[in-house]
């Protein structure tokens, strides 16, 4: 059995403290300690991005990164996107464009938009391609998955003048 080690970090702007397994990732603390379900386990070595999350700014596969290196970080889940009932623009321009299809590879590749568009809030249509390289998506969205974020992108831009 593992030893476990105190860790403290910020999850969707709270605070979280608690004890994880030394060997355990950040996947699995999200999943198994704190219910967060989003993130998806897909192939477990960071080849089809279902289990991206955003770590202090960046598009990280969970289940690649121990949870004990985020101990300080700032993580930003899928759970954490809506604000109350409000979605996020990133999640209202998948609904509308239909890049959402069965839903395993959709947080994934949320979260690796919404890392985008705070990074580059007016990507070109390759600036978004890249971004979700490293999402799979078995359905085949990935023409509505560049025009859903090419119209949060403006969505975000256009309220930030406002």
């Amino acid at each position: 059995m593992a030893d476990t080690i105190p860790i403290a970090f910020t999850l969707n702007g709270q605070p979280e403290r608690l004890r994880v397994r030394s060997d355990g990732r950040l996947l699995d603390i999200l999943r198994e300690d704190l219910r967060l379900t989003g993130a998806k386990e897909g192939c477990g070595k960071g080849e089809c991005g279902a289990c991206t999350v955003i770590v202090d700014g960046q598009p990280v596969d969970s289940c690649l990164m121990m949870a004990y290196q985020a101990d300080g970080a700032v993580v930003e889940t899928i759970e954490g996107l809506a604000s109350g009932d409000r979605l996020h623009p990133v999640q209202d321009a998948f609904i509308e464009k239909g890049g959402v299809q069965c839903g395993i590879c959709i947080p994934g590749i949320l979260m690796s938009l919404k890392a985008l568009l705070d990074a580059m809030p007016s990507p070109t249509e390759d600036d978004v391609r890249d971004a979700v390289a490293g999402n799979l998506c078995r359905c085949g969205t990935y023409a509505n998955t560049v025009r859903a974020a090419m119209a949060a992108a403006r969505e975000l831009r256009e309220g930030a003048a406002a």
